[in-house]
């Protein structure tokens, strides 16, 4: 057997792959180290435009800026005086007029990239705009308290950076009854049979024998919970809904797994924004309602924290096809129970004195968050996690 065949032949190779072959020593370190807390991410993937979803529905300014694709004023479900939802988040007014919502407003990073890829990359790894790391904030969280590759799942086929430590990553998956089906493929257990075969040396095929070993227990733990557990209420009928609705079911397991990550893509609205957006939002508010309500009627929404953020704005200004250009600062929606501010974080940064390329002026750093999110709610350690140091922000 060659390696080349090896790969071509395994369906695990792009979720179970990247489990570390040492993990397993640590499976029987006590869950404590990681926290009680579970976190759930969501990446609203395209760049999702920030000024469409809070609208800032008295300023003539952000009429004069989009005459075709501003949301009008009565079709705003106004929040305060100032700024109001999209009407496609009616599902999140309810959550807002319950106390479990803080909208962020005008977070960003200094010198902003405007490429998907390289500013994805960015916010998943924490780093600055001219830092290249190789590793995510929640690998390196794995990196410092993690136990198990199952301490971090995507609900996705493949593994983002986010999850990628040094030594430590977490796990990918959509379907726990497929991982652990795929684990227990008869082509991978005849290679776990013949272990001691010469050409599973370290040099050939020995890494990767390795890895499904430890894929193996993560699978079958995954698997275990999430038997034991069940949804109490019903999802919308979309892939993101799915992916939502597998998180909590997961949560309510009571299993080990301090974050979750998941993601809506189709936000990058070159053209014909105004349909596209109002689709993807409703679908995004529909989902995290039914994610809430699941997790309150079992007990565990006290427990969990949902922050949804985008790699990047869009451009004050309208572009010539009725959509908008890659921008740069946007909202971060924070949903949970246990919220010190409630509401708007912030203000709203001033259209009318924008960057130099047209778009909102950062006035929270991404990373702050990250690190509020790690010391006051994870209850660890940010130190070498999220560098350099940021003060914690008061939103829990």
């Amino acid at each position: 057997m060659n390696r080349r065949h090896f790969i071509k032949q395994s369906s695990l190779a792009s979720s179970l792959i990247f489990v570390p072959n040492f993990m397993r020593a640590f499976e029987q370190i006590s869950p404590q180290h990681l926290g009680y807390k579970r976190l759930v991410m969501i990446q609203l993937s395209g760049g999702n435009d920030g000024l469409n979803t809070i609208v800032p529905f008295n300023d003539d300014a952000y009429y004069n800026s989009r005459p075709k694709i501003a949301i009008a004023k009565t079709d705003v479900l106004k929040m305060t005086d100032d700024l109001g939802f999209h009407s496609s988040l009616l599902p999140l007014k309810r959550l807002y007029d319950d106390g479990n919502l803080s909208v962020i407003n005008n977070v960003g990073y200094p010198n902003p990239n405007r490429s998907h890829f390289r500013s994805t990359a960015i916010w998943q790894t924490a780093s600055a705009a001219d830092e290249y790391l190789q590793t995510g904030w929640i690998g390196r969280y794995l990196d410092a308290y993690g136990t198990s590759p199952h301490n971090a799942i995507e609900i996705d086929d493949s593994l983002s950076l986010a999850l990628k430590g040094e030594t430590n990553n977490g796990i990918a998956t959509k379907n726990p009854n497929v991982l652990f089906r795929t684990s227990n493929d008869p082509y991978f257990k005849n290679i776990l049979a013949h272990q001691n075969d010469t050409h599973l040396s370290e040099h050939n095929l020995g890494y990767l024998y390795k890895t499904m070993i430890d894929a193996q227990s993560s699978a079958k733990y995954i698997f275990e919970k999430n038997k034991t557990a069940t949804n109490a209420v019903e999802y919308p009928q979309n892939a993101f809904a799915n992916q939502l609705k597998t998180a909590a079911r997961l949560i309510n397991s009571g299993m080990e797994t301090r974050v979750f990550y998941t993601s809506l893509g189709g936000f990058d609205t070159h053209a014909n924004q105004v349909n596209s957006q109002k689709r993807l939002l409703s679908m995004y508010a529909e989902g995290i309602e039914a994610m809430v309500k699941d997790l309150k009627s079992q007990g565990s929404f006290n427990d969990t924290l949902i922050v949804t953020f985008s790699e990047f704005g869009r451009r004050v200004k309208q572009n010539a096809a009725n959509g908008t250009d890659h921008g740069a600062a946007s909202n971060v929606f924070i949903i949970g129970n246990q919220l010190k501010q409630q509401g708007f974080y912030n203000d709203l940064a001033s259209l009318s004195d924008l960057d130099p390329n047209g778009d909102l002026k950062y006035t929270v750093d991404f990373r702050a968050i990250y690190a509020t999110v790690l010391n006051k709610w994870l209850e660890v350690g940010k130190q070498n996690i999220i560098n350099p140091s940021f003060e914690n922000l008061n939103f829990i």
